[in-house]
């Protein structure tokens, strides 16, 4: 059986990381969406908020677990016995922001990164511009799952 972990903030997850997520799944005979933290990010979500609006949206995937870590993620990898880490790449930039880390995963544990691109629907989409347009009157509805939709509202209202 190979098992998968497709790690992120997921502040909030967004549409673009749920077809990653679904993709993934279809790829993988086991896929953990693992949230951890990340200190050069600040957060909207708490992390069992995000742990909840997870497993709210991967719901209808069998072989979909959430989880969430702290630590290295090779370390969480090698705790549940995983042999990949997933990584969803909108383009160059993320690229480069991804390789270097996936080199060091492969350096530390041997566990190997597999990319996938990003549909091009949702290629501009990231977790910060959706919060960003979303705080400014714009509407997102669109970019993230309905019941995250209304979560970020609800968020964004209470200040």
């Amino acid at each position: 059986m190979t098992r998968a972990v497709c790690p992120g903030s997921f502040d909030p997850v967004t549409n673009g990381h749920l077809d990653i997520v679904r993709r993934a799944a279809a790829i993988f005979d086991e896929l953990v969406v693992a949230t951890g933290t990340n200190v050069s990010k600040s957060r909207l979500f708490d992390p069992e908020e995000r742990l909840e609006m997870l497993r709210e949206v991967c719901a209808d995937l069998p072989n979909v677990t959430v989880m969430g870590f702290t630590g290295l993620i090779v370390d969480f990898c090698r705790d549940i016995d995983a042999q990949a880490i997933v990584k969803g790449l909108r383009g160059g930039n993320d690229y480069e922001y991804e390789l270097p880390m996936a080199q060091m995963n492969a350096h530390l544990t041997g566990v190997e990164t597999v990319f996938l691109t990003t549909h091009a629907s949702w290629g501009y989409v990231s977790s910060s511009l959706v919060k960003e347009v979303a705080s400014l009157g714009g509407d997102v509805s669109a970019l993230v799952p309905p019941a995250v939709h209304g979560r970020l509202q609800a968020r964004l209202a209470a200040g």
